[in-house]
This record gives structure tokens, C-alpha cells and sequence, in this order.
């Protein structure tokens, strides 16, 4: 180990900075940030630090440094291009045994500064050893995106109750596991979406109640297949479930990224072969909850975009089950987008209605004389099975036969197709594409055979049009 790591207190202690460019105020930052009292020597300031020193945030001491400057410093910092300037201050520092940082050159480093997460008080450094910082700097990145924000208020509560935990468990073992069981259930829960004051009652109730069980439910929108498109907070919760019970739309990818010892049931629902009826699922949230488990509905899409996220929340919380919502990306967001057709536009559509092909029998029908009118966008789910019917009826109501129209298949996947056409073919061309599959009607659709991006570009070809993405 080349450097032990250390967290040093610089709280109202004075440190010197020896350098006024850019350099130094992004070091300057974090030494505000810490708490420290900011000496600078420079012959000039940034206009950044000169509006610093105006507002006495930091000291301007001198413009050449002395060695005797560091006589009352706690750290010293130089973030210079005069390498024999930086020279001399890492000498006089190491003399006087006071810890040094020259910038970028780390033979010239008796401390390094570490790639930082900020969940303050919580603080995740990664350091190679001044051997590979960009290296460090992608942990930190991918480390960014699994921890989640509320982990530093989740400290921060940790800390207030730290004295009444040990006055209730005396034993080290026992508050080992209370904040064991705390950090990775229902407290945990709360505070992530911002419940912290409920949190702190469950804090209360676990202290009562060491014995207690609490199980949750979390819904969470997988996206529309690509694995990228799933949220930072899906991924967390995912990767936190007991067990999950998913769809058919959830793409194996993002089914890969579930906790590994998690129990995976699949509740899945094709048109035509329901596997499973809506009422099971139900009934399984509710029992595996009150189990104690940490249960994850993974939905593709977005859970309340045509989902039945809504009807199952309804009997979640009619059984008194905690719960909460992680919105996904709904597929006609992702796969318009992958297919290079926007929603909207200034020229084309200044509005988009989002409709599915499947109503309940005893539903009211569809207003397709208000979905006919021109200059608005179509982005129908579930619709191929009545693709027919669907063309008819705009046409019949007055909707130009020549509307484009696209069927983007297996959007956003490795294997994403879009045929494209008009609003007379749509039958044809949804019986073509792959499911699942999302109907687009409207002028944007001709966008597509400008700013498609992902994989295959299309060919300009008219009608009939397919532009088939295949990156197996």
C-alpha cells in the first residue's frame, strides 16, 4: 500500500494554496468544502478566487512564496507550471514535516487527493496511488451511479440515533445487526424517497419491536428493453429485492442486473395467453410482503403507463403494505427515440396521445374523431392485434389514407425494427413486426429517414418501408 488513506479534519485549520489559476480553485473547492481556512500565494487570482478573496472566503497572503509561510499551516498545496517553484514548496514542506500536494506530479506528494463520492457524512475515496487517476476517476463515476443520494441523510440519522441504540442494545453484535437490518430494509425505504421522518419511526418501532417483520413493495418501470434506459433508482432497488415478480416485456438484460440470490417468478401477460391471472399477482404481492420480504413488481415500460401499476398498488395499500414507485422509461419515449422519430415538433405535431389497443370489454370506446384530427401524434401500445381496425376508423373519420406511420418492433433492443408506411398499410406492417411492438401515426414519422441513429440507418425508399436494426 503506497498511501495510507486517511480522512483528515481541516475544519477552521489553515491551509496554504500556492497558485491562483483554475487548477487551484477546483482544489480550493474541496478544501471549502472540508471546512479549511484557505491561504492563497499568487501573483494573480483567477477572476474566479479574486471574487472569493473580495468576499473574504479565502486570504491572499503574499504574491511569492517564502518558506515561512507554511511555519502555521496544516497542509500545503501547489498548483503551479513552475516546476521549480513547485519544487521548492514541496522541499520546504517536507523539511518541516508538513504534508504537501503538487499537482500532477506525484513523486512530489507526501498526501494525494483521492476521486471522491459525496454522500456527506458519508465520503467514498478511490485513489490508484497517482499511478492511474482517469482509472479512478471511472470507478468513482460508476460508483456515483449505485449510491444512491439519500445515503448521506441516511447517515446523518444513523448518527443521531447512535446513542440510543447502544443505551437500548447493549451488546456490540446486537446494534451490528440492528443497523444491518436498518440499512438494508424499510428505514432504508424511507428515507430514500424522502420520508424521514416515517423513517425515524421505523427506527423507533425496530427498538420496540427488535423481532418485528416489515416487508415492502416497490414497483419499478424496467424501461423498454435496453438495459442503459432503467433508472439509477430501478437499479438500486432491483438490486436490493427478496424477490421479483416480472413481466414478459422486461428484457433479459435488465433481468441480469437483479440481485443474483433473489428469488425471479415471472407473472408475465401476452395477449390471447395470459400466464398468469391478474388476480394471482395480486394475491402474491400481498403474501410475499407480509412475509417480511422485500418484493420488487418489475414492469416493462413505465408501471402507470398502461401498465396495471395503479390496480395493483390499490391492493397493496388496501393490505396495508408499505410501498413505493420507480418510474421507468415508457416505450413510447424510448423506442420513438431510438427510431429517430420525435414525438413532437414545431412543424408536424404539437401533440401526442398516448392509447392502447387493449380496453376492458365493458370500456367506453375510443373518441376517434378527436384522435383523427391532423397535426398530432399517435403512439398506440398493444395495438397490432387491432391494427385493422385502428386504421379504418381514423380513416374513416377523416384521417388522410397517406398519414406516415411506423411499427417499431423490439424497440431499443440489439434487434429493433421499424417498417414504416402509411395509416392504409398499418395492418400489413404490424402483422410484419416482431412484439412487441409500438404504432406511431403521424407526420413525424418521416423524420425517421433524417435523424435515425441506432444501428442500421434507413433506406429513403417510399412505402412499404422497413429499416431493420440487427447488432447481434
Amino acid at each position: 500500500m503506497d498511501y495510507l488513506p486517511i480522512f483528515a479534519d481541516l475544519k477552521q485549520r489553515p491551509v496554504l494554496v500556492v497558485g491562483g489559476g483554475e487548477i487551484a480553485a477546483r482544489k480550493i473547492d474541496l478544501l471549502h468544502r472540508a471546512g479549511a481556512q484557505v491561504r492563497v500565494v499568487a501573483r494573480a487570482l483567477s477572476s474566479e478566487l479574486q471574487q472569493q478573496h473580495d468576499a473574504g472566503k479565502i486570504r491572499w497572503v503574499a504574491d511569492v512564496f517564502s518558506p515561512e509561510q507554511l511555519d502555521e499551516v496544516f497542509l500545503v498545496i501547489a498548483a503551479t507550471n513552475d516546476n521549480a517553484l513547485n519544487a521548492a514548496v514541496f522541499a520546504a514542506a517536507d523539511e518541516r514535516r508538513i504534508l504537501a500536494n503538487v499537482v500532477d506530479d506525484q513523486p512530489r506528494c507526501s498526501f494525494i487527493f483521492p476521486s471522491i463520492v459525496d454522500r456527506s457524512p458519508l465520503v467514498v475515496a478511490i485513489s490508484s496511488s497517482g499511478q492511474a487517476p482517469v482509472l479512478a476517476r471511472i470507478l468513482r463515476e460508476q460508483l456515483e451511479s449505485l449510491l444512491p443520494a439519500s445515503l448521506g441523510d441516511m447517515a446523518a440519522v444513523a448518527g443521531r440515533w447512535r446513542a440510543k441504540v447502544k443505551q437500548r442494545l447493549t451488546s456490540m453484535s446486537a446494534r451490528r445487526r440492528f443497523w444491518e437490518k436498518a440499512f438494508t430494509g424499510r428505514f432504508a425505504s424511507l428515507m430514500a424517497s424522502g420520508q424521514s421522518t416515517l423513517a425515524e419511526d421505523e427506527l423507533e418501532l425496530s427498538l420496540i419491536a427488535p423481532q418485528r417483520e416489515s416487508g415492502e413493495v416497490a414497483l419499478v418501470g424496467a424501461g423498454p428493453g435496453d438495459a442503459g434506459l432503467l433508472t439509477l433508482r430501478g437499479l438500486q432497488v432491483i438490486q436490493q429485492a427478496d424477490v421479483v415478480l416480472y413481466d414478459h416485456l422486461v428484457s433479459p438484460e435488465v433481468l441480469d442486473l437483479v440481485r443474483r440470490d433473489a428469488d425471479r417468478i415471472c407473472v408475465g401477460k401476452r395477449a390471447g395467453a395470459h400466464s398468469v391471472a391478474q388476480e394471482e399477482t395480486n394475491r402474491l404481492l400481498v403474501e410475499l410482503a407480509q412475509q417480511g420480504k422485500r418484493v420488487v413488481r418489475l414492469k416493462g415500460g413505465d408501471p402507470f403507463i398502461f401498465g396495471r401499476g395503479g390496480e395493483e398498488l390499490q391492493v397493496v395499500a388496501a393490505a396495508g403494505i408499505p410501498f413505493q414507485v420507480v418510474p421507468g422509461v415508457t416505450a413510447a419515449a424510448g423506442a420513438t427515440a431510438y427510431a429517430g422519430i420525435p414525438l413532437t415538433h414545431r412543424d408536424h405535431a404539437q401533440s401526442v396521445t398516448f392509447i392502447t389497443g387493449h380496453c376492458r370489454a365493458d370500456g367506453d370506446g375510443l373518441d376517434w374523431s378527436t384522435l383523427a384530427r391532423g397535426r398530432q401524434t399517435l403512439a398506440i401500445y398493444m395495438g397490432t392485434v387491432k391494427a385493422a381496425e385502428i386504421s379504418q376508423q381514423l380513416i374513416a373519420h377523416g384521417r388522410a389514407a397517406q398519414t406516415p406511420v411506423a411499427v417499431i418492433g423490439r424497440g431499443t433492443r440489439a434487434d429493433q425494427q421499424v417498417l414504416t408506411g402509411t395509416l392504409d398499410q398499418l395492418d400489413t406492417l404490424a402483422h410484419q413486426a416482431p412484439a412487441p411492438a409500438l404504432l406511431v401515426i403521424g407526420e413525424v414519422v418521416d423524420l425517421h429517414h433524417q435523424i435515425a441513429w441506432f444501428g442500421q440507418q434507413p433506406q429513403t425508399e417510399r412505402p412499404l418501408r422497413s429499416s431493420i436494426v440487427n447488432l447481434a
